[in-house]
């Protein structure tokens, strides 16, 4: 009986050997490329592992029930023997569901292809989104069948007494049901898309992906914030992402002691720089005015819309177009202004203080 045993042990590793060798050997036969893999790769794939898991445990199943089939309870029933049989149910089941598992990969690539061939982003929401769907949908179904393998009882009672209780695990899920139903609305409604930059309750970053549960912003100081979609959805949300320019407001300041017609000639020499602008929108011309006087300075008004709203080359920009600035004002010997204060000491005798009654009367103090 014992080498009836070894020589079953035997077949099934030559048995697992010999297929595995088969299916590795098909797979090289197949472009590795993802893009160009056929659906006969894709089997092959996802069926390798699980298949020999599947043989190891179904083999050692039988080749183990000649010896098992001895060892009976004291009531004459084979105890052993029922439960190696229900071990090698469960193993074949949980062989089955990694086959599935694996085989959602093709269902990922699949539609990873169509959202890249198509122009909306949103795609790229929605294809992580099925995948994870179909991979929870597989893990219930197979925890169900094995626990009506384990107990007993038939799968629709089971599903019947989870709508009894839908109600209790809805209302402990409350929060859970509001995240999901935020997801809808933001694949639906598009408030942004994946790789825009948006500022969510004073999170500033851009949107890496969007889960069941949450959305994943990397912010622009390289941390990951996760934000749950209820609230996402029920936030005042700036897409920065899908803004049509970035204006640019600045104010130059020049010293007091500059005369009228230099302060036209600044503002004539800023508009003359920003003329025809890099970036420029024939719509949206630069802004250019004298319009306060403030405290220490006179101050001209600049205002620019830049286009496209690339930060980065705005910025770069805004660089050149300040030193340009610089330079020109250094040329006519216009002085840029800076916060200044003069005090005047009371026992100072080349400046002596005078005060000013109410009645008009002055009042000369040494």
């Amino acid at each position: 009986m014992l080498g009836v045993c070894l020589f079953l042990l035997f077949l099934v590793v030559i048995v697992e050997r010999l297929l595995k060798s088969i299916i590795q050997k098909k797979e090289r036969s197949i472009p590795a490329d993802e893009e160009k893999m056929s659906w006969t790769k894709f089997l092959l794939l996802a069926i390798e592992k699980p298949l020999s898991l599947l043989i190891w445990i179904y083999g050692i199943y039988i080749a183990l029930s000649p010896l098992l089939i001895h060892f009976k309870a004291p009531d004459d029933t084979n105890l052993v023997h029922s439960i190696a049989q229900r071990i090698a149910g469960i193993g074949g089941i949980l062989a089955i569901v990694w086959f599935t598992f694996r085989l959602v990969q093709i269902v990922d690539v699949k539609l990873k292809k169509w959202a890249i061939s198509t122009e909306s982003t949103i795609d790229d929401m929605l294809v992580p989104l099925v995948g994870k769907t179909l991979r929870i949908f597989i893990i219930i179904i197979g925890g169900m069948i094995i626990i009506q393998n384990l107990t007993g009882l038939q799968l629709g009672p089971l599903i019947a007494s989870l709508g009894i209780g839908g109600l209790a695990v809805a209302l402990a899920a409350k929060e859970s049901i509001a995240n999901f139903f935020g997801t809808l609305t933001i694949l639906f409604d598009k408030p942004f898309q994946v790789g825009e930059r948006i500022v969510i309750d004073n999170c500033d970053g851009v949107v890496e992906s969007v889960g069941f549960r949450s959305t994943r912003i990397r912010t622009l100081t390289g941390h990951l914030v996760t934000i749950p979609n209820e609230k996402v959805v029920n936030s005042a949300l700036e897409n920065i992402g899908r803004r049509p320019y970035i204006r640019w407001l600045t104010n130059i300041t020049i010293t007091y002691d500059t005369p009228p017609d230099k302060v036209e000639k600044a503002v004539k020499i800023i508009e003359n720089i920003l003329d025809n602008h890099e970036g420029m929108n024939k719509d949206f011309p630069p802004r250019v005015y004298f319009n306060n006087f403030n405290d220490c300075s006179l101050n001209i008004m600049v205002i620019v819309w830049y286009h496209p709203p690339d930060y980065w080359d705005c910025q770069s920009w805004i660089q050149k177009t300040c030193l340009e600035i610089m330079r020109e004002f250094e040329k006519e010997e216009i002085e840029f202004a800076f916060p200044t204060q003069t005090v005047y000491l009371a026992n100072d005798e080349k400046r002596q203080l005078k005060l000013q009654l109410l009645s008009g009367e002055n009042i000369q103090k040494k």
